[in-house]
């Protein structure tokens, strides 16, 4: 450990501050395709019992209209947050009919593209630009891609935290309490870059997926069956370039050596012209947008990355403006394959693991990456997605290479200080235990969730799309056994009504032509130091 870490959990540890450690939150974001009973994307709207997917604050969807994305509220413990994403699933169930929630990150079988509907929000001139949004991420993805479902883990630390830190470090240049809590989740960032290959050797589950999501584009990926590819010793394919990637964002490298840096990245990416997509144009031959502007990326949110710095956004703001205005509020973390072998998605030991490894990573030591630093630890990620559970393999550290398992069990030794320090204020070992459950794992890749879909698959004749079905199956009976209590039941109802009102109130009250709605956005300057 550094003398720094050191420092700082001691620090955490006196009984005077012991209370600022729980005062952080945690959120999940789940995202699941929704399925007809064969196991083929289903082809109907947004359920209505649902709510209204533009204004509803726990029940949207995401790219595609059949992605649905359940959003929990921010809570203390995230076995609360586990607990307020199973009422959602419960009550979403008890609206579905005989479709299911797909229990994959990689897509079902899928139709041809046309036959992918993209997400619809009304009228609005906001439902609109987030309906055109999703019209370009399908011009430049195309649509196969925006039915990957993921898991994003919102993680917050008290505010107390970071002026209690601030007040102990030794005298260096001055900072605002908002300037030096958005630096400190920089540092967490980048220390996530170095160890996020990790999670994904622990956690990814996607080493196979279902042959229709290709589209025939050309690959490296091994055939498993007739309708399944896969790497042996995949751990996260969603997580390689066979994800959201493409030539336009290929320059785009985190700048997240401080937030001035990362703004400007983004801001410059937002107003940037590319060639290929101005050739396609802002609209089709009939005059109907099909994309919001023919830049780098449309708009900020575009720029896939494993994890991002974050601020909740007012009415009108651009993400972006909240973190110049505000300063960084909590980070998001995007790599997280779904568990298939969990309901929910999520399993609550994973979250206790990422508490621990996230806490590691925002209070030890982290110097600046480099470009050339950036470019290593890129590769140790795609190393570890597309062959993690090789034997030997080895990643780059510090300039040399070091066998993944080794590099592993030095990480989870270094994370169990504060792992222990979690668990002194719990009175329990729920995070020491998360931590012991993944020495298994490094001593054999055999024990990983990955090895584990393989071997499922083979149960399944080698089929990604049976093992799925079945998978979906056995979570919508267990939802369907367990409806919605009738306070979640009315709570969610509740919900669904007002969100449908305000949607239609949106629609009425709105003034304005969507192009003036679109060419006011696309001038809103995104921050005053970086327009």
């Amino acid at each position: 450990m550094s003398n720094l870490l050191t420092r700082r959990l001691a620090l955490l540890a006196e009984d005077r501050h012991r209370d600022v450690l729980r005062g952080g939150l945690r959120g999940i974001e789940r995202e699941t395709l929704r399925v007809q009973p064969d196991g083929h994307l289903a082809r109907t709207p947004h359920p209505a019992g649902w709510g209204s997917a533009l204004t509803h604050p726990e029940i949207t969807t995401d790219y595609a209209e059949t992605l649905a994305e359940f959003i929990t509220p921010a809570e203390n413990d995230i076995a609360t947050t586990l607990e307020k994403l199973d009422g959602i699933h419960r009550f979403a169930y008890s609206k579905l009919g005989d479709e299911l929630l797909w229990s994959e990150s990689m897509p079902c079988q899928l139709p041809p593209e046309q036959d992918i509907q993209i997400a619809w929000y009304g009228k609005s001139n906001l439902g609109m630009l987030k309906h055109v949004y999703r019209r370009g991420l399908a011009l430049r993805y195309g649509k196969a891609m925006q039915c990957i479902a993921g898991i994003h883990y919102n993680y917050s630390l008290d505010e107390r935290l970071w002026r209690l830190l601030a007040e102990n470090e030794p005298a260096g240049k001055p900072l605002t309490p908002v300037a030096y809590q958005s630096e400190a989740y920089l540092s967490l960032i980048r220390n996530f870059r170095r160890n996020s290959w990790l999670l994904m050797y622990l956690f990814g589950t996607s080493p196979a997926l279902n042959s229709s999501f290709l589209r025939g584009r050309p690959h490296k990926l091994e055939t498993l069956s007739a309708d399944t590819l896969y790497l042996p010793h995949a751990t996260s394919l969603r997580m390689s370039d066979l994800g959201y990637q493409n030539d336009a964002q290929s320059g785009l490298s985190p700048h997240e050596n401080s937030l001035d840096s990362y703004v400007a990245t983004l801001t410059r990416a937002v107003n940037q012209p590319y060639e290929p997509y101005q050739k396609i144009g802002t609209r089709d031959a009939n005059g109907e947008w099909q994309q919001l502007s023919t830049n780098v990326i449309q708009i900020e949110n575009e720029y896939y990355s494993t994890i991002r710095p974050k601020r909740v956004i007012r009415t009108g703001e651009r993400p972006i403006q909240a973190l110049c205005n505000r300063g960084v509020q909590y980070i998001e973390v995007r790599c997280l394959d779904v568990d298939p072998f969990e309901p929910v998605g999520v399993s609550l030991t994973t979250g206790r693991f990422l508490d621990a490894f996230l806490l590691y990573c925002a209070l030890e030591e982290s110097p600046p990456i480099s470009e050339e630093q950036g470019d290593i630890l890129a590769r140790n990620f795609a190393r570890t997605v597309k062959e993690g559970r090789r034997p030997g393999l080895t990643l780059t550290r510090d300039g040399q290479e070091i066998a993944l398992r080794a590099w592993g069990e030095d990480l989870i030794e270094r994370i169990r200080p504060a792992a222990e320090l979690l668990d002194a204020l719990r009175g329990d070992t729920q995070h020491v235990d998360a931590l012991a459950q993944q020495a298994p794992k490094l001593a054999d890749p055999d024990r990983t969730p990955s090895a584990a879909v393989l071997r499922e698959l083979a149960r399944h004749g080698n089929s990604f799309a049976a093992f799925g079905l079945a998978q979906s199956e056995k979570h919508a009976a267990y939802f369907r056994a367990q409806p919605p209590t009738a306070e979640q039941e009315a709570h969610f109802s509740a919900l669904a009504r007002t969100s449908v009102a305000e949607q239609a109130e949106l629609e009425r009250t709105q003034t304005g032509s969507f192009d003036d709605y679109v060419k006011a956005y696309r001038a809103s300057n995104l921050c005053p130091n970086h327009a």
